[in-house]
């Protein structure tokens, strides 16, 4: 979220994003910056579909290329093993294949010969994922109880970039878990950025959880202008990420006296 938001203060639009996604999608849509969104959903968990997603989305803001969520791991897998396409059976019989048309079937070459739908690779030009603990020469350790899909994505792109919590020394990972929370290494990454809170205001556990209540105030300024110019101005016009954090911190202050 840091970088998305750094991505804001930056004159970057006609981007093509791929994501699962969530308010990096609404923000980037909201602000103008999607030419093409691939993704297999785009919630805010607590509130199921992503507002500002949904408003984009309705208006025809961007070229929508909608997977199930079992073709955008494989596209991402594909790439990450360079290869065309993956087969798989996500997307058939549903409309997925309908309002894609470009997608194709293949034919297993064995005695099945089962019909099955070719995921083409998700190749990236740039990829950025979000650690708990990194080191400066790029791996990258997760502390919660779901990896995602951080390595596949890093994998599927030319540049890859992580921000982090907290950056650490190497030899001090297995204070805060064990090797199997290594889920990133440094032959997939091309960049570290020390980030604390970056994942605001999504969660990033067991660092801290999501922050409902900004989420609640930044979901509402979906359906009024004058409120999302406000939340535009004080939270993403923001010199820096410091200056983000900090308007953050005065207003949760303000509103909890």
């Amino acid at each position: 979220m840091s970088v998305v938001r750094e991505i804001l203060r930056t004159d970057l639009k006609d981007l093509t994003v791929v994501s699962y996604g969530g308010p990096d999608v609404g923000l980037l849509c909201s602000t103008g910056r999607v030419k093409k969104l691939v993704y297999g959903f785009v919630s805010l968990d607590s509130i199921p579909l992503e507002p500002h997603f949904r408003k984009a989305r309705q208006q025809g803001g961007f070229q929508a290329a909608e997977l199930d969520e079992g073709m955008l791991q494989w596209g991402l897998y594909a790439a990450a093993l360079r290869l065309p396409f993956l087969p798989t059976r996500a997307g058939l019989g549903t409309d997925v294949l309908a309002i894609n048309p470009d997608l194709r079937l293949v034919k297993s070459p064995y005695d099945d010969g089962e019909e099955l739908v070719a995921m083409p690779a998700i190749h990236l030009d740039a990829a950025f994922i979000h650690m708990n603990r990194a080191d400066v020469r790029g791996n990258g350790q997760f502390l919660g109880p779901d990896p995602y899909f951080d390595d596949l994505f890093c994998m599927a792109a030319k540049r890859r970039f992580m921000s982090c919590e907290q950056i650490v020394e190497t030899g001090d990972f297995s204070k805060h878990g064990t090797i199997h929370t290594l889920k990133i290494n440094r032959t997939m990454v091309d960049g570290v950025i020390e980030a604390p809170g970056g994942a605001h205001f999504t969660e990033c556990p067991p660092d801290y959880g999501r922050d409902e209540a900004f989420q609640k105030q930044y979901a509402a300024t979906a359906k009024d202008d004058d409120a999302w110019n406000s939340f535009h101005e004080t939270y993403l016009q923001c010199e820096d990420e410091a200056g983000y954090q900090e308007a953050v911190r005065k207003t949760s202050s303000g509103s909890s006296s």
